[in-house]
């Protein structure tokens, strides 16, 4: 099974959509596909359950209150996610913890979990991305890369499409 990129947010909540977007943008690459899927995930909660289970590795693409500037990114690791939830900012998040719980249960957890955060600049209720958020696509999508390398997927092609981008 491939690895799964899931990405998650609210689109009408401005940068809180701001894994949805990363997984949109994803989608376009056509060198992408062959090695890894790719889910927009946007509020979805438990229905995400079946596309997780099983999996090897998940990255999960979200914003996260981090305490941190607007368009910095945080990565946390498998036991470090669920609680990272806690401290959640829509009610999809709670949806991504429930999963993830629900999957430690019946030992499908994947065995790599990777969180991307991404701290927002606003959360008002308005679609689109600000501009912060949208020039720190380039750093997200290098960030992805060196996940990627970090669990041994290496497709040059890929790696290096995704630093020009």
């Amino acid at each position: 099974m491939k690895p799964l990129i899931l990405g998650v947010g609210n689109i009408l909540l401005s940068d809180e959509g701001i894994g949805v977007r990363v997984a949109q943008e994803l989608e376009k690459h056509p060198n992408f596909a062959p090695h890894f899927d790719v889910i927009d995930g946007g509020t979805c909660g438990m229905e995400l359950l079946d596309c997780i289970a099983g999996r090897k590795h998940l990255i999960i693409i979200d914003a996260v209150l981090a305490n941190k500037a607007a368009g910095e990114i945080v990565v946390l690791h498998n036991e470090q996610i669920p609680t990272f939830f806690a401290r959640k900012i829509s009610p999809h998040q709670l949806g991504i913890c429930d999963v993830l719980s629900a999957l430690k249960l019946t030992d499908e957890l994947p065995e790599h979990l990777c969180l991307i955060g991404i701290q927002p600049e606003s959360l008002q209720p308005e679609i689109g991305l600000s501009e912060k958020i949208q020039a720190a696509f380039p750093a997200i999508f290098r960030c992805l890369a060196e996940q990627l390398h970090a669990y041994g997927f290496d497709e040059p092609e890929l790696m290096k499409e995704w630093h020009n981008v």
